[in-house]
């Protein structure tokens, strides 16, 4: 029998919060609810929560941003992200965020409540079957989107399915690639890496295939190929997406029929191998433009992986770092250095487009720059990234003098201070009383109909002018919140609210 399991409903809608308690009580379990990320995230700290229901739009920012906070808290519960404002890209970076589910409002109890077991029994197989732990030779991180990762690659290492590896250049992809190897059944066998973008049209065939001495000029002797070379073992593609039509077609057989003919040789042969690939582009983009074919995609992706970027993995840097300056010490034969805490920051800031790859060759200028220090500071990491760091630095505080950058409104017609307004300070605009006159173009006559039986109701007239004056004063502070409340004279809470029903973002 299910014993019983705690649920969270992090929701601003009171009656939405209510609802779900009263149905996660029917069926025997305990709800909690929780009105902003902030009380949800401070629940999720002290009780074993099991389930996790996730508004997206909430008072006090975005919930999908929060879902690796929740995802690393201590019971490490499921997310189903529920929410009335449903987008195919909030689909999309919730399920690569690693939620159970995806759910649009409205949904009736019955199918939530289906949804909600199911999350439960997948919770109590996955409790009660532990895994083999991984081995994680050369790899690095505790980030929850990065062991997300991991239980993805657990699983792929248990299967012998083909496995595509998507993530942005750097981020380790043959690393995984190599740890589904060193943990499935074929470890002990060969890993087999063809470098795609290298790979030479004139040679493609002779290369993958093998040839027979004298097939052609060059062939001296005869060679085995890449494809024979894998038998029993693994084949790894990296960078498929660097294939021609031609060579993608020369593939698309090999995979099908596991058999291939070396050149000049009448015999055909046969290789037992698994296939893995790697890409940093979008298949699915390319497959639209016509330059990579649909029937090899389908046959590389029966799992799909994808890495998150570095700057996805903020926790895991300072231990990127730490482990990238042990493995040069030990290959220097020199003492282990340490890292100063400003050392740190500044690569906690930098953004790391080329991520972990790009990481470790900062951290090897920095260990030869600091070759005669027990210390490496900031004063030994390259000037282009010191300089990206002070600029971030400048952006995030508002500038040299801690003013915002850009604190004046523009100078253009608003319906926020009358002339009479005083001079506002620092650019920043008082509350208007509430006898401020209208300008004129926004006297009643320029508004409404002059047909009486055209007059919108009050309540819709109301709700069209709170969203006309939302939007001029999200278009004139650029969405900065500190900025709004000071020029509406709301409260931050009272702005998030409506910011939110008119569907407005903030920042």
């Amino acid at each position: 029998m299910r014993t019983m399991a705690v649920i969270l409903v992090i929701d601003d809608d009171e009656q939405i919060c209510e609802t779900m308690q009263r149905m996660v009580a029917r069926a025997g379990h305990q709800g909690l609810a929780a009105p902003t990320l902030a009380k949800g995230l401070a629940t999720l700290r002290t009780a074993p929560v099991d389930i996790v229901f996730l508004d997206v739009r909430l008072p006090d920012g975005n919930g999908l941003d929060a879902l690796p906070s929740i995802l690393d808290a201590p019971s490490r519960p499921e997310v189903i992200v529920l929410t009335g404002q449903g987008t195919a890209d909030g689909a999309a970076t919730a399920i690569h965020g690693g939620v159970w589910d995806y759910l649009v409002k409205p949904m009736s109890l019955q199918e939530t409540l289906q949804r909600l077991e199911r999350a439960l029994a997948y919770r109590e197989s996955k409790h009660a079957k532990d895994a083999a732990p991984l081995c994680l030779d050369n790899v690095v991180g505790v980030s929850p989107g990065f062991r997300a990762c991991l239980d993805h690659v657990g699983k792929a290492a248990r299967s012998e399915a083909p496995v595509l590896l998507v993530g942005e250049t750097g981020t380790g992809k043959e690393l995984m690639a190599r740890t589904i190897h060193c943990n499935s059944q074929r470890r002990d066998k060969p890993f087999v890496v063809v470098d795609c973008a290298a790979l030479s049209e004139h040679l493609l065939e002779s290369l993958l295939f093998g040839h027979k001495k004298g097939s052609f000029t060059s062939a001296h002797a005869d060679s085995l190929g890449l494809i024979r070379a894998a038998d029993q073992g693994v084949l790894f593609l990296d960078e498929i997406g660097e294939l021609s039509l031609n060579a993608q077609k020369t593939f698309l057989r090999v995979l099908q029929e596991k058999r291939f003919r070396p050149v000049g040789d009448i015999r055909e042969f046969s290789s037992n191998f698994r296939l893995l690939a790697a890409t940093n582009r979008s298949l699915d983009a390319m497959i639209e433009d016509g330059t990579f074919r649909r029937d090899l995609y389908f046959r590389l992706k029966t799992m799909e992986i994808h890495l998150p970027p570095l700057r996805q993995r903020p926790q895991d840097i300072t231990l990127l770092a730490m482990y990238r300056v042990g493995a040069l010490a030990q290959a220097y034969s020199m003492s282990r250095k340490s890292l100063d805490p400003e050392f740190l920051e500044h690569l906690r800031l930098y953004q790391w487009p080329g991520n972990v790859r790009e990481l470790f060759a900062m951290m090897e200028t920095a260990f030869v720059a600091g070759w005669d220090s027990d210390v490496l500071y900031p004063r030994h990491l390259p000037s282009a990234l010191r300089v990206a760091v002070a600029r971030r630095k400048l952006e995030r505080d508002g500038g040299e003098d801690g003013r915002p950058p850009f604190p004046s409104l523009p100078d253009e017609p608003s319906v926020f201070p009358s002339p009479a307004s005083p001079e506002p300070a620092h650019g920043i605009a008082p509350a208007p009383a509430s006898t401020t006159a209208l300008p004129p173009a926004l006297h009643a006559d320029a508004l409404l109909p002059t047909d009486p039986a055209q007059l919108p109701t009050l309540k819709t007239f109301k709700t069209s002018m709170e969203h006309v004056y939302l939007e001029a004063l999200h278009r004139h502070t650029n969405g900065d919140v500190d900025r709004m409340t000071a020029v509406s004279g709301l409260s931050k809470s009272h702005l998030y609210a409506l910011l939110k029903k008119h569907q407005l973002p903030s920042r």
